[in-house]
């Protein structure tokens, strides 16, 4: 099964960069959305493995979204990614079921290392003999 992402985001800048790393890492990019509604949305038509979300953002903000994601599915995996300064909105965040975060700007190795924790194993053929 592939690992799937979804990219909710309302920079295009921050949404590229998120797609190349994760594309990179091996991550299927199954859709994005610019604003916390459509990516609720999203959410709902295409069910990803991983989540990532933005939390300040025009039509529904990040909190919205993830209220709205965490109301369809209860186990869904959302990784924040936010800009320093949003500590106490990065907390709201947490009580309300966001798997973990990453600090705005960020490296490539963070953000894959952080959605490598959320990755479905890959399977191995088995070798004859």
């Amino acid at each position: 099964m592939a690992n799937t992402l979804l990219v909710i985001d309302d920079a295009a800048i921050v949404r590229e960069k998120v797609k190349e790393a994760a594309r990179i890492a091996g991550w299927e990019i199954v859709g994005e959305a610019g604003n916390g509604r459509e990516g609720v949305e999203r959410f709902a038509q295409l069910r990803p493995s991983v989540v990532t979300l933005d939390l300040v953002m025009p039509e529904c903000d990040g909190i919205c979204a993830l209220r709205e994601i965490m109301a369809i599915d209860p186990t869904a995996k959302v990784v924040v990614i936010s800009a320093l300064g949003q500590k106490n909105i990065l907390k709201d965040a947490f009580k309300m079921g966001a798997s973990d975060f990453v600090i705005k700007p960020f490296d490539w190795h963070t953000l894959t290392s952080t959605l490598e924790q959320f990755a479905t194993p890959k399977e191995t053929a088995a070798c004859p003999g």
